[in-house]
């Protein structure tokens, strides 16, 4: 296996930042009502800017996916670098702008660069790893001498208020008499945000400055223990199966917000430790040989600050104890941009000037979906590779 280096990294975020008190402005009011659950969420969440691909006078959309992908990808050209040579591109999303044809090849002809591999890996905040592993192993095999690997968000799509609107007049017989939505769907929707990021990964460190060595990449899906938590195109029922958008009559999609983003809030909060930083973790240190005190910068991709000190509980509770102070995440000002999380805080470490060679990165991505984790380690090196 040949050695693999993330040799640069861009990330996009579209218009300016939106604080909390503009967010019901930009997104709008179901119904003409403010949201009763935003200021509980927000308070626990902790975000206090994020960004929308929406013009914010109209809330008419000012990106899609796929474009906002494709300007990450345009920041990774120069220094050395010509998109025309890229050989491999690897997308991950939560939310394409279209069924189908998938959201990489939707990005590949947005660049309108020659051909090349283009793959799509879905999901939802894992997706932008296994779009990272699927291009990692691509140049570790020498498969590719090159490989641009994304993670993407629109969630703004899917949190207008006209998205439930239909709802909650089909619900109501008169849209306002009823101030506000379920907690499950109103909760996602002070909680999601847009933006894109891509790294180029080489089979070769730059040849000045600083690149990140990929030691690996670890993922575990826990499907198989537990029912779906986060989900979107679907209704759960009552014995927590999903039920798919194309076995429900069409009248029902926009009534019962079918495409709206829902979360199992109750399922998350009794969960997504242990499934994902416990159980995860305790694999890794027998695999892995990992030590927390070989650790410099920690990014954990957490949606919300209220899951701060559970996850560092978690890591404790099965011997990997990581401060605080070497912690690193802009979820405050960037918000949970899902699969794109990591790369906008690898982007951020990247060119912010705290990082030497030799020291240790790990990344750590929760998904609530169905419960799945993925964890990355990188080591800083310069261009002659130690």
């Amino acid at each position: 296996m040949n050695s693999v280096f993330i040799t640069d990294i861009a990330a996009v975020l579209p218009n300016a930042p939106v604080s909390n008190n503009q967010m019901e402005s930009v997104l709008g009011q179901i119904g003409g009502k403010p949201s009763r659950a935003r200021r509980v969420i927000l308070r626990s969440n902790g975000i206090q800017s994020r960004y929308y691909a929406l013009d914010p006078l109209t809330g008419e959309p000012t990106h899609t996916n796929a474009q906002l992908t494709a300007e990450a990808i345009e920041g990774l050209q120069g220094d050395g670098f010509d998109l025309s040579a890229m050989e491999c591109l690897a997308c991950g999303t939560s939310m394409p702008d279209q069924l189908m044809p998938n959201h990489a090849v939707m990005v590949h002809g947005e660049l309108g660069q020659p051909s090349c591999e283009v793959v799509a890996t879905a999901g939802v905040c894992v997706a932008g790893m296994t779009a990272m592993k699927y291009a990692y192993l691509g140049v570790a095999s020498g498969e590719f001498s090159n490989a641009v690997a994304t993670g993407s968000e629109v969630a703004s799509a899917v949190l207008k208020a006209g998205m439930f609107e239909e709802e909650v007049a089909a619900k109501t017989g008169e849209l306002a008499t009823r101030p506000e939505i379920a907690f499950e769907k109103d909760f996602l929707r002070w909680m999601l945000s847009d933006g894109a990021g891509a790294v180029l990964l080489q089979a070769q460190p730059k040849p000045s400055g600083l690149s990140l060595q990929i030691e690996w990449i670890f993922q575990r899906s826990y499907a198989s223990e537990i029912d779906a938590c986060m989900y979107s195109g679907s209704l759960k029922a009552a014995d927590g199966s999903l039920v798919g958008w194309h076995c429900l009559p069409p009248e029902s999609w926009l009534r019962d917000s079918v495409f709206a983003i829902k979360q199992d809030v109750k399922l998350l909060n009794e969960n997504i430790i242990h499934y994902t930083v416990e159980k995860p973790l305790t694999e890794l240190i027998k695999s892995k040989a990992l030590k927390p005190e070989d650790i410099d910068f920690f990014l954990p991709h957490y949606s919300s600050q209220f899951f701060r000190q559970k996850v560092y509980d978690g890591m404790v509770k099965v011997g990997f104890e990581l401060p605080f102070e070497r912690w690193f995440t802009n979820l405050t000002t960037r918000g949970n941009v899902g699969s794109a999380s990591v790369y906008l805080m690898l982007e951020e470490l990247f060119h912010s000037g705290k990082l030497q060679s030799g020291q240790k990165i790990l990344c750590y991505v929760p998904e609530s979906g169905r419960f799945s984790s993925a964890f990355m380690l990188l080591t800083v090196c310069d261009s002659s590779g130690s």
